[in-house]
C-alpha cells in the first residue's frame, strides 16, 4: 500500500510535466506533493516531507495568483484580411482535425468568423454560418491547447451575447461533435442535446 502511494505521487508529477495548461500543471503538482508528503510520513523520510511541503506551498501560491489574475478578453471579427486566419489554421491543422475533421475554410454565405484574443494572444478561432431563423451552425470553434479551461466558451456565449444577437444569431447549433473532450466542453458551457432532423445536435439558446 505504501509503495502504491509513492507510485501515485510519481504519476501525478509525470502527468503534470506533459500538460500544456498552467492551471492543470499546478493542480497535478499539488496532488503529487500531497501524495509524496503522505508517502514520506509513512516511511519516516523527513527530507521527502520537507521538500514536498516546500513545493506544495509554492504551487498553492502560484495557483492563487493565477485565479486572482484578471485576464483581458476581446473579440476580433474577420472580414477581409484572412492571412492570419490561414496561418492559424495551417499551424494547428493536425489538432483541428481531431475536433473538426470536416471543416472547410471557404467562407459560406451569411458566415460569421472571429478570433478571441486572450491578453492579446490569439486563443480561439470561431466560424459559423447562419441558415434560418437566427440559427447559426458551427463550422469551427477551436481553442489552442494552452487555453482550454472553459473561460473562452464563457466569454463567447455569455459575455459576448450582445455581439451574437447583433449578428442575428438566436441559437447556436453543433450538428456533429467528433471529440469526447469537446462534448464535455459543450455540456459544461450550457449546450443541450436536441434532435434536429433525426440528428442529435448540441444546441445553445442565445436568448
Amino acid at each position: 500500500m505504501i509503495v502504491l502511494i509513492g507510485y501515485l505521487a510519481s504519476a501525478f508529477l509525470a502527468f503534470s510535466l506533459i500538460t500544456v495548461n498552467a492551471v492543470k500543471f499546478r493542480w497535478l503538482n499539488i496532488f503529487g506533493c500531497i501524495s509524496f508528503i503522505v508517502y514520506g510520513v509513512l516511511i519516516a523520510a523527513f527530507p521527502v516531507i520537507l521538500a514536498n511541503v516546500t513545493l506544495l506551498g509554492i504551487n498553492v501560491y502560484q495557483l492563487v495568483k493565477m485565479y486572482r489574475y484578471q485576464e483581458t478578453f476581446s473579440l476580433l471579427p474577420i472580414h477581409y484580411d484572412v492571412d492570419l486566419m490561414q496561418k492559424f489554421l495551417s499551424f494547428y491543422k493536425t489538432d483541428i482535425q481531431q475536433y473538426f475533421p470536416e471543416f472547410d475554410s471557404t467562407a459560406q454565405e451569411k458566415s460569421i468568423r472571429f478570433f478571441v484574443l486572450r491578453d492579446m494572444m490569439v486563443a480561439n478561432l470561431f466560424a459559423a454560418h447562419i441558415v434560418e431563423d437566427g440559427i447559426a451552425l458551427v463550422d469551427l470553434n477551436y481553442t489552442i491547447p494552452e487555453f482550454r479551461d472553459f473561460k473562452i466558451g464563457t466569454y463567447i456565449f455569455i459575455k459576448e451575447k450582445e455581439y451574437l444577437l447583433q449578428q442575428g444569431i438566436r441559437k447556436i447549433v453543433y450538428e456533429k461533435v467528433h471529440n469526447k473532450d469537446h462534448q464535455i466542453f459543450l455540456e459544461v458551457t450550457g449546450f443541450k442535446k436536441e434532435i434536429i432532423h433525426h440528428n442529435t445536435c448540441f444546441v445553445y439558446e442565445v436568448v
